[in-house]
């Protein structure tokens, strides 16, 4: 049974809280600010530190991230 509210990627909600506390610089990225706000169809409510969404809204650094799926697909049995 899925759950009304989990969609899958690129999904919209009318409503997106984003609660963003100080945290590891990996994930205060201006792509997970951008992603947030074009998710939300009629508001954005983001409940935070003015200093840390600067921070973000400057972060422009993406790091590659080693889940290490591709391996795992590969050597599944």
């Amino acid at each position: 049974m899925q759950l009304p509210f989990i969609k899958r990627s690129g999904s919209e909600f009318d409503v997106i809280i984003l609660p963003i506390a100080a945290s590891s610089p990996m994930l205060l990225t201006r792509n997970l600010l951008y992603t947030a706000i074009t998710r939300a169809k009629k508001l954005l409510i983001i409940i935070g530190s003015e200093r840390v969404i600067h921070y973000m809204i400057n972060n422009t650094n993406t790091k590659k991230r080693n889940t290490g799926l591709v391996y795992k697909l590969e050597n599944m049995r």
